[in-house]
């Protein structure tokens, strides 16, 4: 099978210097890092169209569509973390030039996805009860509940896409995953305008059209990622090996992926349970909430690709037994995350009511969200530290600790202190936020030191013939 190996590996320097390897280091792991932050952009900004689309029929439509988005994304958090096991699985394949193994760890992908659909598609069924036992809107519960069913379908296309998403960029192909975000992006917009209001022809579905232009989209990008990045992955999913449908093999796939999605699950619900006590401090609060935490999710991305592709730098250097190599892809990818989280940090404690303005002309909001925006800038560097971290941990196949580490940061530590600041000291929304910036200051510093540990003993490849 002529899979690709690491870039690097094709035409290695005959004896780099450490300078040159260093800087050989950062270039490699920019330009995988660019890329893997603009699709998850490109995925951010299919929910941020959907909900300004319907936003155009009433507030309680937008309200709707936010909420089923945020329900679909929650529930299918802990199934998508799992295919993340393809991350050190299919890297350090690539860095041994192993082949069998890879097209293992990819056939092995798809099957976990396949059997992830149905229990992920059960947790979609209960949506309304859920939503109302989470106090939510009345007029909005069942509006959100139908974007939910009809995004059930949806379910096997999007495992599929992250399938082969994670495993072209384990391979460090990112060009055909580019490609076909900003291809679903310009579907999905087009099947909004056309399903929510009406055009073309088709009836106007108001917000369930929304649902099924997402649904829609979400098959076109699998299938879109799945045919531009065949002469890739061909070699990998033809002929199917019997040895993929092994249990045994199959179990110790997810046993590397299980840790992976419970800590993105409970990261998810630690913030969403944050937005939930910020409802009952009043609409105003809720407001002010949105615009900061939407804004430090945009700056998110960064360092966010820059861990996806450390998870890539480090796996590929761990695959080729080159532990001096994994330790500089690890640096590296700090250097570039912490850096721009830095640089993130500074240009929102200088321009709090600047940036607030952006999102809303109201006065009372803009004062909430201009008291939350420099703790977000705080709030930057550790979460680009622990993304980072976990990314490099995912390179080498450490996940367990990882997940261990944010259970207690984010609940045993954020949360009672932002509940505690918040609710009970009368310090409101800052209180609540303070919480999470001491959350994410444990997870990151902790992560941060299983790194440095982890990278300065034996590093060995993870087998799962």
């Amino acid at each position: 099978m002529a899979l690709p190996a690491p870039a690097d590996h094709d035409a290695p320097p005959r004896t780099p210097t450490p300078g040159q390897a260093w800087r050989t280091e950062l270039a490699a792991t920019r330009r995988l890092a660019v890329p893997v932050a603009m699709v998850q952009v490109g995925l951010m900004l299919m929910g941020v169209v959907d909900t300004m689309m319907v936003g155009r029929l009433s507030a309680s439509a937008l309200a709707a569509v936010a909420l089923g988005n945020l329900y679909f994304f929650n529930v299918t958090a802990f199934a998508t973390g799992m295919l993340m096991a393809l991350d050190p699985v299919v890297a350090q394949a690539v860095g041994a030039r192993d082949h069998d193994a890879i097209a293992h760890g990819v056939q092995r992908g798809v099957l976990l996805a396949l059997l992830l659909t149905v229990p992920t598609a059960l947790l979609m069924v209960p949506s309304a009860a859920v939503l109302r036992a989470f106090g939510q809107p009345a007029e909005v519960i069942d509006a959100a509940s139908r974007f939910v069913w009809l995004s059930i379908p949806a379910i096997p296309a999007w495992l599929g896409f992250v399938v082969f998403r994670q495993t072209l960029q384990a391979m460090a192909q990112t060009r055909a995953i580019v490609l076909t975000i900003v291809i679903a992006n310009v579907l999905n917009a087009g099947l909004d305008w056309a399903l929510i209001f009406g055009h073309l022809g088709l009836p106007a579905l108001g917000t369930d059209g929304s649902a099924v232009a997402t649904t829609l989209s979400r098959w076109a990008m699998a299938l879109l990622l799945l045919a531009a990045a065949w002469p890739r992955l061909r070699h990998a999913l033809r002929p199917w090996l019997r040895d993929s449908a092994r249990p045994a093999a199959l179990w110790r796939l997810a046993r590397i992926g299980v840790p992976i999605g419970a800590q993105q699950l409970l990261e998810f619900s630690a913030f969403g349970a944050i937005g939930l006590l910020m409802g009952r401090l009043g609409t105003v609060a809720m407001a002010g909430h949105q615009a900061t935490i939407n804004l430090a999710s945009l700056t998110f991305m960064v360092p966010l690709g820059v861990g996806a592709a450390a998870a890539v730098r480090v796996g590929h250097a761990v695959g080729a037994g080159d532990a001096a190599g994994a330790r500089r892809a690890a640096k590296a990818a700090m250097v570039w995350g912490i850096g721009f989280m830095l640089v993130s940090a500074v240009v929102l404690l200088l321009a709090p009511r600047a940036l607030a303005r952006l999102y809303t002309p109201d006065a009372a909001v803009v004062a909430v969200a201009a008291t939350l925006i420099p703790l977000a800038g705080i709030f930057q560097v550790f979460d680009g530290l622990q993304v980072v971290s976990l990314g490099v941990l995912r390179g080498v196949g450490d996940t367990r600790v990882p997940m261990v580490v944010n259970v207690v940061g984010f609940w045993l530590v954020g949360l009672p202190i932002g509940v505690w600041l918040g609710l009970q000291r009368g310090m409101g929304p800052a209180g609540l936020w303070l919480g999470l910036v001491a959350g994410l200051a444990a997870v990151g510093v902790v992560l941060g030191l299983r790194v440095r540990h982890r990278l300065a003993g034996e590093l060995r490849r993870l087998h799962h013939a």
